[in-house]
């Protein structure tokens, strides 16, 4: 029976798992004395050499918004001797060590809350799963402050542990889709076999299953580790002037001090750090794609039995955790000293209290969705694009292709703060005074979603079958047309999702948006803080209604990305 399933797929080929070409005798030689394995290579280098012209239009693009401000802000650290100050300052290893104390105190949480989720996800058939998938999506993609202010709704003075529980809040979602996702991959039966040898559950989860996800455990703490590290809005909601970390103290030296010299020192520091963390990333991340490669089935998800209900009541009281802070936030939005009212929805038409704000809370809330729709199409350019040169990269077998996927993840790991800062001094030198620009928001907006668009299209597209291409390429369609005709329809629900996703994250962008937002045009995020930083109930009113607002939008965003988006693709 193998024999004759062995002969089935390799029919299906013409010769094994090879295409069988009109250039192949009987015997399997080449017509011709070998020129068509000639003109195959030749056709490869052609395609190599294509696909590397063409990845240099999104190298391009990091090379002018990204990597030259960060440099420059390397460069003024140290033309201007502020790092070897910077060093010295024990204040600066005091916001070193609580800025790492609290992303691995944040981390631990993380992943504590989001194992029994990425059990339910990967292993459980039971009702309600599309909702726990959303409900787990829905902190991730939350603007920062919205966040931060949810938490102060039960801790209004703020601190340690609401900032610890906030972040951990944020990245619950990161280990639950990265370890869920290699979970789905790995061959239940070693568990079983354990288990039948008289290996107790626990055992045999330690023993088998643990080891099998190590990978994307290490590689999902990587990450959330150093979104905590980079956190910018809840730090600076819940930590106020007595907790401060490396993010938070870059903001307070450029806006309010003008210690460019000393914030770009601090930049410097957080940006070595990140780059050591993302080098831990990617070997955790190599890692998960061999095991991936080695384990490509796909376990049927099964109804929980015996003690597997205990992590499936475990993920619910996650749920609901999740769930509370949100709920709170629309109570609180709600509530005013004379009881309930829609008082801050109706003040979000004003300027706030003695005239808070240089523009009203709707023209906020209009400049937020215009300036994310820009962003998300810039991104959805770019990466889409990059998407497709990297696929066209590895098929053709470049090197280069490496280097150009870790390139466009950089930005997701380098703080959006450090960026604006870069903007800030660098794009005057481009015709026109860039920085006066309305284009720059949504530029550097793009520059944090491209990376996730990314990782959301790129294995739809690796997965499309190459031969249905072939096919209509031997038809006679051009590229374009093959792209149009055939890569389109199947990645079409993926693009929309990618779409979603990256517009829900440029709404409530807030780290480089606080630096950038001209005082007559802000985001709503922006719009919040100020009304957060000034005195006054009705200030406070409608900063918690723009939150219930943004907190909608995000949440219908993400239940049309769940409905859309392929299962078991992309790693957000």
């Amino acid at each position: 029976m193998g024999r004759a399933v062995a002969q089935a797929g390799a029919g299906l080929s013409g010769r094994g798992d090879r295409p069988a070409t009109g250039g192949e005798r009987p015997g399997g030689a080449p017509a011709g004395g070998g020129r068509p394995a000639t003109r195959v290579r030749r056709g490869l280098i052609s395609a190599r050499a294509g696909w590397s012209a063409a990845a240099l239009l999104p190298l391009a693009f990091l090379a002018l918004f990204f990597a030259w401000p960060v440099l420059a802000i390397v460069d003024l650290g140290l033309r201007e001797g502020g790092v070897l100050a910077a060093v010295l300052e024990a204040d600066t290893w005091e916001l070193v060590a609580f800025t790492l104390g609290q992303a691995a105190a944040s981390t631990l949480v993380a992943v504590l809350a989001g194992m029994p989720l990425a059990f339910v996800l990967a292993r459980c058939e039971i009702r309600g799963l599309g909702l726990v998938r959303a409900a787990v999506m829905v902190p991730f993609v939350l603007p920062t402050v919205v966040v931060g202010l949810a938490f102060r709704t039960f801790w209004p003075d703020g601190g340690v542990l609401p900032i610890v529980l906030a972040n951990a809040f944020f990245n619950v979602a990161v280990v639950a889709r990265t370890v869920g996702g290699l979970w789905a991959h790995t061959d239940r039966r070693a568990e079983d076999a354990a288990r039948a040898l008289g290996a107790s559950r626990p055992r045999a989860f330690l023993s088998v299953v643990l080891p099998a996800l190590a990978p994307a455990i290490g590689s999902a703490a990587a990450v959330v580790f150093l979104f905590c590290a980079t956190s910018f809005g809840v730090v600076l909601v819940l930590g106020g002037s007595r907790y401060r970390t490396l993010e938070t103290e870059i903001y307070l030296r450029t806006v309010e001090l003008f210690d460019l010299s000393g914030a770009a020192a601090l930049s410097l520091l957080q940006f070595a750090a990140v780059l050591a963390v993302l080098v831990l990333g990617a070997l955790a991340r190599r890692r998960r794609e061999t095991a991936l490669a080695l384990r490509g089935r796909e376990e049927l998800a099964r109804k929980p039995s015996g003690g597997e209900w205990y992590v499936v009541a475990a993920a619910f009281a996650v749920v609901v955790a999740l769930l509370t802070p949100v709920v709170g936030l629309v109570a609180r939005s709600l509530s005013t000293r004379d009881g309930w009212s829609l008082a801050g929805y109706v003040a979000l038409n004003t300027r706030g209290d003695r005239g808070t704000l240089a523009v009203t809370g709707i023209d906020a809330a209009v400049n937020s969705l215009r300036t994310a729709f820009d962003a998300t199409l810039v991104a959805l350019v770019v990466g889409v694009f990059s998407a497709v040169v990297l696929v066209g990269l590895r098929r053709s077998g470049a090197r280069f292709a490496e280097v150009l996927d870790t390139a466009l993840m950089l930005p997701l790991g380098v703080s959006a703060v450090t960026v604006g800062f870069g903007y800030l001094i660098t794009m005057d030198a481009l015709p026109g005074d860039f920085r006066t620009s309305p284009m720059l928001v949504p530029l550097a907006q793009a520059l944090v979603v491209t990376p996730l668009i990314v990782r959301m299209v790129l294995p739809v597209l690796r997965a499309v079958d190459e031969r249905l291409r072939q096919a209509a390429a031997t038809l006679g369609a051009s590229p374009a047309r093959v792209w149009r005709e055939v890569d389109l329809p199947l990645v079409g629900r993926s693009l929309v999702a990618a779409a979603g996703f990256g517009y829900v994250v440029a709404l409530g962008e807030f780290g480089a948006t606080s630096f950038l937002a001209r005082p007559d045009a802000p985001t709503l995020p922006v719009v919040i803080a100020r009304l957060m930083s000034r005195p006054g109930e009705l200030n406070s009113q409608m900063a918690y209604a723009a939150c219930a607002l943004l907190m909608v939008v995000t949440v219908g965003c993400v239940l049309l990305i769940e409905r859309l988006r392929v299962p078991g693709s992309g790693e957000f």
